[in-house]
């Protein structure tokens, strides 16, 4: 007698058995490079899909891809930091970043659109309008010291900025400070100094220059008249803190952001940085502002014969 064995019934080996990989642990797997708040931030937004997560999702995926000696300057959690002359990212190196973000996010970006990201804070808002089905924003704009100076009243040898850009957010800007300017010859005597009140005219510079280049907010019935740059004087400050000395050799990163907009007064936020270290925090400033005149109509030459 031959004993028959039913092999559906029977147990499958150890090892043999395949378990479905969890969503979460998807993305832990995805991200297992990044930090953990970074995972846990993306865990949070994968069942939560809370807008207010995401800048701390695409800083950390973008830290997982810059060289460890570049990481300090995500951490200063400044949106002005530049992906490519700050960073060091390269073209392919941003799309490793859009793929894992799309995974992340479960968002997608088209090739065309990369263009206009140069900044940490171009990629937190482009990103956070997409989540949200808003237009895109405009791009980071970068000014060289030859741009600034071709529009601004202040002149060398009294401007102080070398370079600028603006953004949705406001206005950056950089200063170096050589040593051979004319006012360290008497600030002070063998120990050249940087006046807290020229960083305070550097920072109302940069807010000069973010109202000539369009960053306030248009006001209803404005929204195309330009504004005159002969118009635009300094009226007050408020809330000023010097944290550091500044002397030469220093970099000052310069940053605004508007506050309040309401014709003729414009109120920004002003920040001085060197390096990771806060120098000057000036918590108001404002300036008077007005709009150009548009310019006459010119009457027309009536053409020989033509009625008058």
């Amino acid at each position: 007698m031959s004993l028959e064995v039913n092999d559906n019934n029977a147990p499958a080996p150890v090892g043999d058995t395949q378990t479905a990989e969890t969503p979460e642990q998807a993305l832990r797997n995805s991200l297992k490079r990044c930090s953990p708040a970074t995972v846990e931030a993306a865990i949070k937004f994968q069942s939560s899909r809370e807008p207010s997560l995401v800048p701390a999702i695409v800083i950390g995926i973008i830290e997982r891809y810059v060289e460890s000696d570049l990481r300090p300057k995500l951490r200063e959690n400044t949106d002005d930091v530049r992906l490519v002359d700050d960073l060091g990212i390269d073209s392919l190196t941003m799309m490793e970043i859009v793929i894992l973000t799309e995974e992340v996010l479960q968002v997608q970006i088209q090739n065309d659109e990369l263009r206009n990201l140069r900044t940490v804070g171009d990629v937190k808002i482009f990103i956070d309008c997409k989540l949200r089905g808003l237009p895109l924003p405009k791009p980071t704009r970068f000014f060289p010291i030859e741009q600034i100076a071709a529009v601004m009243p202040m002149q060398p040898p009294f401007l102080f900025l070398n370079e600028a850009s603006v953004g949705n957010s406001g206005a950056q800007g950089k200063y170096q400070i050589t040593g051979e300017e004319f006012f360290l010859q008497g600030h002070f005597k063998d120990n050249p100094v940087m006046p807290a009140s020229l960083m305070l005219e550097a920072l109302g510079q940069l807010a000069v220059f973010a109202i000539i280049e369009g960053a306030l907010p248009a006001e209803p019935g404005n929204e195309d008249k330009p504004i005159d740059p002969k118009t635009i004087y300094f009226t007050s400050c408020d809330g000023v803190r010097c944290h550091r000395v500044c002397k030469p050799g220093d970099l000052l990163t310069l940053s605004v952001k508007p506050k309040r907009v309401h014709m003729p007064l414009a109120t920004f936020e002003g920040a001085i940085r060197v390096g990771q270290e806060k120098a000057v925090i000036a918590e108001e400033i404002t300036l008077t502002f007005g709009y150009a005149e548009p310019a006459p109509e010119v009457a027309k030459t009536p053409e020989v014969g033509e009625a008058k």
